[in-house]
């Protein structure tokens, strides 16, 4: 199956953070753990040519922003592209 996101909306891959430790050493719980941001790598983009984003570039996306799934194993979000606060470069 394909998604192909409509107008200014952007499909991205979630990137899955390796654990967090703290300078000691200490594993950090996920209930501890800032789940403000989410990083994710864009997959595919709308047909909007004012989109500045291509596939390929790491955006970071609010965590409360956006449409969450999951397609053949993957963890993907769907989000306008308005909610992009920056590109990992």
């Amino acid at each position: 199956m394909k998604i192909r996101p409509l107008g200014k909306r952007v499909l991205a891959m979630k990137v899955e953070e390796t654990e967090k430790k703290t300078a000691g050493g200490i594993v950090l719980p996920e209930s501890v753990k800032d789940d403000k941001i989410v990083r994710a790598r864009v997959r595919a983009i709308g047909d909007d040519e004012k989109i500045t984003v291509k596939e390929g570039d790491e955006i970071i996306v609010s965590s409360f922003a956006g449409t969450e799934m999951e397609l053949e194993g993957e963890k993907l979000i769907l989000v306008k592209h308005d909610d992009i606060l920056a590109v990992i470069e």
